[in-house]
């Protein structure tokens, strides 16, 4: 059942992808020190500035073998009121292998997220836990801050790459609630870490009892400062 489900995920990943590269322009680069394969080992992807459900058109720039790894071996914890949507939810609950359901509390929920992770595991997350509206605020009006449970799951894993993406945004895309738009300029920045480097460099800059705070506040100002403007502000500035 197992080997089934991940042929099910890949297939639907793939889907995903060629039809985003049918209707949308892919802007991905690199950023910092670009290791050789940098696609390869990869155990954690933190997707920061998260703007819209549409974010799988993001898979239009990702490489097959790494799609194959989300289907075979990817967790991915999401908010339950999203799986839990009409149409939308069944998506979502094809994007990874082990797909979890999670409140916004640290309950039973999220220990099955970080129960379901082994040495094989690659952990897909949107650290700052809530879709960034137009105005730069949450739905509530609040700041866009990376939340704590990230550094939960660096501590699981311990070793390997961790790929941070920068998006762009997707309002000009998708705004929730609205029709997409298409032939539209998706953009990504994307960095790779090494997991047991980053943990010592966040240890160590204000000791263990404060690894958390470090991470959250450490991951904020890196996507302040990498993430692309959207297409639309892009255009203003030019």
């Amino acid at each position: 059942m197992s080997l089934i489900r991940s042929v099910l995920v890949f297939s639907m990943l793939i889907s995903l992808k060629y039809l985003s590269r049918i209707f949308y322009r892919h802007d991905f680069q690199w950023v910092g020190d670009v290791p050789e394969r940098p696609w390869k080992d990869i155990r954690l992807v933190a997707f920061l500035n998260h703007t819209s459900l549409f974010e799988p058109v993001f898979l239009g720039g990702c490489p097959l073998d790494f799609l194959w790894r989300i289907a075979a071996h990817g967790v991915v914890p999401a908010a339950d009121k999203t799986t839990g949507r009409p149409l939308v939810g069944i998506v979502f609950k094809f994007v990874a292998h082990h797909v979890i359901a999670i409140t916004r509390e640290r309950d039973n929920t999220w220990f099955e997220v970080l129960s379901k992770i082994d040495p094989m595991s690659m952990v897909i997350i949107a650290p700052e836990g809530r879709m960034k509206r137009r105005n730069g605020l949450d739905l509530n009006g609040n700041p866009m801050t990376v939340r704590g449970g990230i550094a939960d799951i660096l501590l699981a894993i311990r070793q390997g790459r961790m790929l941070v993406a920068y998006s762009g945004g997707l309002h000009h895309v998708q705004i929730p609630g609205h029709v997409p738009m298409l032939f539209k300029t998706v953009r990504m920045r994307l960095e790779i870490v090494r997991i047991e480097e980053y943990i010592a460099a966040m240890t160590a800059k204000s000791g263990p009892e404060q690894f958390k705070k470090s991470v959250m506040k450490d991951l904020d100002q890196r996507r302040d400062f990498y993430c692309p403007a959207e297409e639309s502000d892009a255009t203003k500035v030019a």
